[in-house]
């Protein structure tokens, strides 16, 4: 791929089946000086040809077509050239197309129909983020004291978990001075590359492959850029590869991450397993997260005793509300009372906001910064980074002393 030089334009290749679509979507790009549309495909078989010839910066590719369609066009192009910036348009929002449009090496994902604003600003951040992937990483290790680990924790999938770790990380990188890094410790079903929009050039199986990666040499290369400030080691891209990633890989990531970053955000699985409990032993804070319904108050409660027979002091945890003013939620008071202790912060319920910016892959801190639910972020980033307490002392034997009480 060759890289832009001065006033050049980006060029662009349009695939879609149907020709009016390809029309419109050029008439759109065309009110930008910026874009130039080089060439139109009505197949994933056409797509490839044209890019094998063509070689544009950007592919708009369409999902649903007869023969090779967009997902199998895309892993062709994906492999046969790394450097292809390829977004995939689709009138299907849903989470799984997502993830599979990704998977097959897709670096944006467009949701039909979609406006002009919309769709330049795809491609332009498409192809943006294509050079930045392009330049060499390198992180100079923070001259001063070890960064803050901050583990986002829960006992039950679905409370907004993910959410709350990827805005919680961006309002700080916004905020805060120095890197932020964020780690998906989710190794099975990790999404945080996928709410920032993210094309991760490796993930943490790659890093624990690569002996030279995990001693600090060549650490940098595994992460992905968000912006200037924020840094992502992504989960592996598929559920199997998470075998390869044990609890003393996490501690020595962690480990490396201290030197390189100011915060670190944790995101994880919910449930204790030996991975989960080694990002959980070397956090110095953890935001275990609640909603306001009866299970997830069954498993924080759960969850804190276990906690307190693993020897974390009430310090180290924070409890965080999310979806705090929903419909039919139990009474905040009420909760606390059963939990025994207070809400350190309520995140209010904002489900259109939240699963727009999901679906876009633009964290809600960035795109809807005056909504009260960013405000609730902001404020918690204002929480953690109060102070940088380390009460990260190692706990001997607490895999085993897990197992024994689960036992």
């Amino acid at each position: 791929m060759k890289e832009k030089l001065g006033k050049e334009q980006i060029r662009i290749l349009v695939v879609d089946d149907v020709a009016a679509t390809r029309e419109n979507i050029k008439k759109l790009l065309e009110f930008d000086s910026e874009l130039t549309v080089v060439g139109m495909a009505a197949s994933g078989d056409e797509a490839v040809a044209m890019f094998r010839s063509l070689q544009p910066d950007v592919v708009l590719m369409d999902i649903n077509m007869p023969g090779l369609d967009g997902i199998k066009a895309t892993e062709i192009i994906a492999r046969e050239y790394p450097g292809a910036a390829v977004i995939i348009m689709s009138v299907q929002g849903e989470q799984e197309y997502l993830r599979q449009a990704m998977i097959a090496g897709a670096k944006d994902y467009l949701i039909k129909p979609f406006g002009g604003d919309e769709l330049v600003g795809a491609v332009k951040r498409a192809y943006t983020s294509q050079e930045r992937r392009r330049k060499v990483i390198r992180l100079e290790p923070r001259p001063a004291e070890p960064g803050k680990v901050i583990t986002v924790f829960s006992t039950k999938g679905g409370v907004g978990k993910t959410t709350i770790a990827v805005n919680l990380a961006v309002a700080l990188a916004e905020r805060t001075e120095g890197r932020i890094g964020l780690l998906d410790a989710d190794l099975q079903f990790g999404d945080a590359a996928l709410f920032l929009s993210l094309l991760p050039k490796a993930t943490v199986a790659d890093l624990v492959r690569d002996a030279d990666g995990l001693d600090g040499r060549t650490f940098e290369t595994y992460m992905t850029a968000y912006g200037d400030s924020l840094w992502l080691l992504a989960a592996p891209m598929r559920p199997e590869q998470a075998e390869m990633v044990g609890p003393g890989h996490l501690t020595a990531i962690l480990k490396k991450m201290r030197n390189l970053f100011r915060y670190i955000i944790v995101d994880t699985a919910p449930l204790f397993s030996d991975p989960m409990l080694a990002v959980l032993d070397a956090a110095d804070e953890i935001l275990v997260v609640s909603t306001a319904d009866l299970p997830a108050i069954k498993n924080v409660k759960l969850c804190l005793s276990i906690m307190e027979s693993l020897g974390y002091g009430p310090e180290k945890i924070r409890l965080v509300l999310n979806r705090a003013n929903s419909e039919a939620a139990l009474a905040t008071k009420e909760i606390e009372n059963s939990l025994g202790r207070p809400f350190d912060a309520a995140l209010p319920s904002d489900g259109r906001t939240v699963v727009a910016s999901v679906n876009r892959g633009v964290p809600f801190v960035v795109s809807h910064q005056n909504t009260p639910v960013a405000k609730g972020i902001f404020d918690l980033a204002r929480l953690v980074g109060r102070d940088d307490r380390h009460g990260n002392a190692k706990r001997s034997g607490m895999i085993d002393r897990l197992r024994r009480l689960l036992s």
